[in-house]
């Protein structure tokens, strides 16, 4: 069931949503770094933050501990995924709960509304793109990878279904399309992401897609179907200049 949700500056109800994403924090347990001053500056620049996944770097209870302390900093809603790097430690379900707790909004298959927006959220999966995408063939490994990948798309199918706004910012972590993943090494385009989750995109209308996960990646593609895609990963250059993307839905 949708949760609905409303930012307290949501005043009028077709206003532009200011949006805020950003990936892969890698909050690690040794507190190397703190996204406490980057938080607030989010909260004055925009009516929402969106995390794109590996919000820990093992997904380790206390990275997720580190970063719902720094998120108190943090005024406005916060939306996220998981990502792979939080799966590391089999410790995802206490993840979750701590980040719940903090009042984080984890998606995985479910979709909310706040200011009349539709936010869907799922991990993804890997499995490659276009005519080269991983086919289910072969090893019962294979077929279980691939199994994985058309389990997330379906997840997403199902979230998309909830949705009863006229705008929808998809939240992943993984990439819909090679476009957006463009500058990291060929060789590990496959683990990047999917083009069935762009499938499943464009049965929909939808207003952007954020992901994170490719780091050397580039900043904005388009689905087949026409939707704007907007790789998030805080190392990737945004006209912001700053780690994170603004994005007016």
């Amino acid at each position: 069931m949708a949760d609905h949700i409303k930012s307290a500056t949501s005043t009028e109800s077709a206003r532009t949503l200011k949006i805020a994403a950003v990936g892969d924090l890698h909050v690690r347990e040794d507190a190397q770094a703190s996204y406490r001053d980057l938080f607030g500056e989010i909260s004055r620049e925009a009516d929402v933050l969106v995390l794109a996944g590996d919000l820990t770097n093992l997904g380790k209870p206390r990275e997720a501990e580190l970063l719902a302390e720094d998120l108190r900093h943090c005024s406005i809603p916060v939306v996220a995924v998981l990502g792979n790097h939080d799966y590391e430690s089999d410790a995802v379900e206490d993840v979750t709960n701590i980040l719940r707790q903090a009042d984080v909004r984890l998606l995985d298959g479910q979709t909310i509304e706040i200011a009349e927006v539709g936010f869907v959220g799922v991990k993804g999966f890997i499995g490659g793109f276009g005519a080269r995408m991983l086919g289910s063939f072969g090893e019962p490994a294979i077929k279980a990878m691939v199994a994985e990948n058309v389990n997330e798309a379906m997840r997403l199918e199902n979230a998309m279904r909830q949705v009863r706004t006229k705008r929808t910012l998809v939240v992943l972590h993984y990439a819909p399309i090679a476009e957006t993943v463009a500058g990291e090494p060929l060789e590990i385009f496959p683990f990047l992401g999917s083009s069935r989750l762009a499938e499943t995109i464009d049965r929909f209308r939808v207003s952007a897609v954020v992901h994170g996960h490719a780091h050397r990646g580039s900043y904005q593609g388009q689905t087949p179907g026409g939707a704007n895609v907007y790789n998030v990963a805080m190392h990737v250059a945004k006209p912001t200049g700053r780690p994170y993307a603004l994005l007016d839905i």
